[in-house]
């Protein structure tokens, strides 16, 4: 039988709503690796591995940087090892005042039940011109 992972992205979103980060981590193999999207502004340390790196270097760097920022799943597909989530990134840069509302897909490897790879994909662009050469997350 085929293991559905789709709950546990589920599970991952929900818990980041309501910025329960300790959950969501929770969520991660401690050896999990995570990757930005290329030329995203916090793709610098590509990959993040281990729940500590993405908790310190993404989720502290969008809490610091962005007033309400959200992760909003739309769809999610998937069977087996490989769960993709379809949806929208919103949020407005506090240095610049701008908002986005960018599309993103995320998939999730999975190995024993946990996520052990996150790729993410986003309008990047969007994130540049939003924060207009502001320095962002960690390089401050």
């Amino acid at each position: 039988m085929v293991n559905d992972y789709r709950n546990i992205v589920e599970r991952f979103y929900q818990a980041y709503a309501r910025k329960d980060i300790s959950s969501a981590l929770e969520l991660l193999d401690p050896q999990v690796e995570m990757y930005a999207a290329e030329n995203f502004i916090y793709a610098t340390g590509n990959p993040y591995v281990g729940p500590d790196a993405i908790r310190d270097r993404i989720f502290t760097s969008l809490e610091t940087d962005w007033d309400g920022f959200s992760v909003i799943p739309e769809e999610i597909l998937g069977a087996g090892e490989v769960v993709i989530a379809r949806g929208r990134y919103r949020g407005t840069f506090k240095a610049t005042g701008t908002v986005i509302n960018a599309e993103f897909v995320h998939v999730f490897r999975f190995k024993q039940g946990k996520i052990v790879m996150w790729q993410s994909y986003t309008d990047t662009a969007q994130f540049k011109e939003a924060v207009g050469g502001q320095s962002v997350g960690m390089s401050r």
